[in-house]
């Protein structure tokens, strides 16, 4: 018989001997970050000084005005023309999205008619076309209903809020429509045959999964909508910039009026595209296994991540 071979370790063996060494993962330098950011810092500083040292421009002005009341009646009667008309394109969007996915025709080409040309025009002219209204139908006449002269109902608020809403409903429309292709079909079956009507399908099952997909998109339409306002001044609505645009031509400030038309844009889409982002954050917790960085922890991590390397001895250390 062949003595069987005892190969576990005597108890006086050590096994320290046998252990292998700890590696020391040293993380790779990324120099080329330090030099890409030394540079962007040297071109921010150089613009930030040739705006603070120029002669022509009175920054004194742009504080004394910030705050003036007339500037910031502009930028409420921005925020009330863009959220509302806002609303009105995000119900026609639904509306239309709808009728342009029905099986009847009429309404499905009423549909694509609609977004054809609203898509297809300029929103300058159409602000221009709701203002001028008057010109085609000097009497709004809605036999049982109401009778008005047009330039009496077409005031300048109206025309901005028609302009705006009506061409917003255009872009929703398509975004609606991506975002309701997106639930597969099989739910929609599925609802059918647990006695669900094509409404309540509609509300409980379909928008509810979309907005997943409908709220990106519609983020990114309200900030654009909310810079389009500004165009609502050649209909002579006194937005921020109609506002800025006055005073500044009355006080002979008036690159500094605009500067401060353009400071309150930036404060007011910022505070919009935060509100995006926890929207859009919340509606993906259904979706992702884990939710993407705030703004807060991606400004930590990439600070601390700024000399430490990518790969894999960087991630043991």
């Amino acid at each position: 018989m062949t003595p069987s071979t005892d190969k576990t370790p005597s108890a006086g063996a050590s096994v320290s001997k046998d252990a292998p060494e700890a590696i020391k993962a040293i993380p790779v330098r990324h120099y080329g970050r330090y030099v890409s950011a030394v540079v962007v810092l040297v071109l921010l500083a150089l613009l930030v000084r040739a705006f603070a040292t120029a002669e022509g421009l009175r920054w004194k002005a742009v504080g004394d005005f910030f705050f003036d009341d007339q500037i910031l009646e502009g930028v409420k009667n921005t925020l009330v023309v863009s959220v509302l008309a806002m609303l009105i394109g995000l119900v026609g969007g639904i509306v239309l999205a709808v009728m342009r996915m029905s099986k009847n025709p009429v309404t499905s080409s009423v549909a694509w008619g609609y977004i054809w040309f609203f898509r297809g025009t300029p929103v300058y002219v159409q602000l221009l076309l709701w203002f001028n209204l008057a010109l085609i139908f000097p009497i709004l006449d809605i036999m049982p209903i109401y009778k008005d002269e047009m330039t009496d109902v077409m005031t300048p608020f109206m025309a901005a809020l028609l302009g705006l809403g009506l061409n917003e409903a255009a872009y929703m429309a398509e975004i609606c429509r991506a975002g309701i292709q997106s639930v597969d079909e099989g739910q929609t079956e599925a609802s059918q045959a647990l006695g669900m009507t094509q409404g309540q399908n509609m509300r409980r099952i379909v928008l509810p999964q979309a907005m997943r997909v409908i709220v990106p998109p519609t983020g990114n339409e309200f900030i654009n909508l909310l810079k389009t306002s500004s165009l609502c001044s050649v209909v002579m609505y006194e937005e921020a910039l109609r506002k800025a645009q006055n005073i500044g031509n009355n006080s002979s400030a008036v690159v500094e009026l605009l500067l401060v038309a353009t400071v309150w844009y930036l404060v007011i889409t910022s505070v919009f595209s935060i509100g995006q982002y926890y929207l859009e954050r919340r509606y993906a917790r259904g979706s992702l296994r884990q939710l993407p960085d705030t703004p807060w922890q991606r400004v930590r991590k990439n600070l601390f991540s700024m000399g430490r390397g990518t790969g894999s001895g960087a991630q043991g250390a």
